[in-house]
């Protein structure tokens, strides 16, 4: 016999519901270690009773630690998928006891889109590049804030003038001449700290991705540096788990909305579904290519870039370069190869410099 259980987990406590044929039963537990033990006490006397027991939960900020709770006990986990799964949201009656029981129904009927969630190491990769974020962010906002007074007092100002210590440096010193050292001060200080903080999380992100192959295969590919391999890297997880290269441009919300119905076919916007970092990353390494354009000018991809950029502006034809190279680097990730530059270039020119090489070779 199987017992299915529904969850609707919150961050304060968790509501249980099992399912019975004489009725539901309802019971709610605190998300904190007393909770979990009451619950798993439950839950071992039906394995007890030689019962298997499945359960159900929503993706949450805690469903790992949920679901590591529960596993570390054998029980089996299924974690919804939320973007697939609307009934709970858009019920009428939204209560947790309601939502418990949709999910356990749902459940014994294997009916539940279920949701992967990342391995270890990528929720430590996320975790430690969202923090970044926020530092380079707040660092920004104090340099314009320091740029607004060096306006505000007639100064030149420049922005490399806060980006080296050296140049803070000359930039203090002026203001303390004005005798406005003591107002930017703090915010000098805040800035030094920042980039202190910066420079210790990137060196744990590269004591995390170490050897790491996913990584080292990235920065073959011209213009991606190390935050955008780490980025993709981390959300990217495992490329096993897509099958083919546009489920991973479908992942990273970079494919077209398409309705379908009888003989009208509409397309609309990108679908931005999939996670905001990798589109970004992705984004920024087709900016990094752009730039190189001496090594890169006669790639197809620049060549339908500028292309594209002619009738559909520059915005468009970014995001339809960044779908291609999700393609390419799922090419590369399934197969464990470098990025080859002469698989960019046009097939004509291909041909012509392998006549060139083999006419070259005849005459010695």
């Amino acid at each position: 016999m199987t017992v299915n259980v529904g969850v609707d987990l919150h961050k304060t406590q968790f509501t249980v519901c099992v399912l019975q044929k004489r009725g539901n039963e309802f019971e709610k537990y605190p998300t904190e270690e007393s909770g979990y033990k009451q619950f798993l006490q439950r839950v071992k006397r039906w394995q007890g009773a030689g019962k298997e027991v499945r359960v159900a939960v929503e993706s949450t900020g805690n469903t790992r630690y949920f679901k590591n709770r529960m596993e570390a006990a054998g029980i089996g986990v299924v974690v919804i998928n939320t973007l697939k799964f609307k009934v709970v949201n858009e019920s009428v009656k939204k209560t947790d006891k309601h939502d418990a029981a949709t999910i356990a129904e749902f459940l014994e009927k294997d009916m539940l889109p279920e949701s992967k969630l990342c391995s270890e190491t990528s929720e430590q990769l996320r975790r430690l590049l969202k923090v970044r974020t926020t530092l380079v962010r707040t660092g920004v906002t104090v340099k314009n804030q320091i740029h607004a007074l060096l306006t505000g007092l007639g100064m030149k100002d420049t922005k490399a003038s806060l980006q080296s210590k050296r140049g803070r440096q000359r930039v203090l010193d002026a203001l303390k001449e004005r005798e406005n050292g003591l107002v930017v001060q703090p915010l000098f200080d805040t800035i030094e700290q920042l980039e202190k903080s910066v420079k210790q999380i990137e060196d744990e992100l590269e004591k995390l991705t170490c050897g790491d192959r996913m990584v080292e295969l990235l920065q073959t590919i011209p213009g991606c540096g190390k935050i955008s391999a780490w980025t993709i890297r981390a959300h990217t997880d495992d490329i096993k788990r897509f099958a083919s290269s546009k489920k991973y441009a479908a992942y990273a919300g970079l494919v077209p909305w398409v309705q379908n119905s009888n003989e009208t076919v509409h397309h609309g916007k990108i679908t931005k579904r999939g996670p905001e970092e990798l589109r970004t990353a992705l984004v920024q390494v087709v900016m990094g290519i752009r730039r190189s354009k001496k090594t890169t000018a006669k790639w197809r991809l620049m060549q339908r870039y500028e292309m594209m950029k002619q009738n559909k502006g520059s915005g468009k034809s970014i995001i339809a370069a960044a779908r291609k190279l999700a393609t390419i680097i799922w090419h590369m990730l399934s197969k464990d190869e470098e990025f080859d530059s002469a698989l960019m270039l046009d097939r004509d020119l291909i041909k012509k410099a392998s006549s060139m090489r083999l006419a070259e070779l005849a005459g010695k």
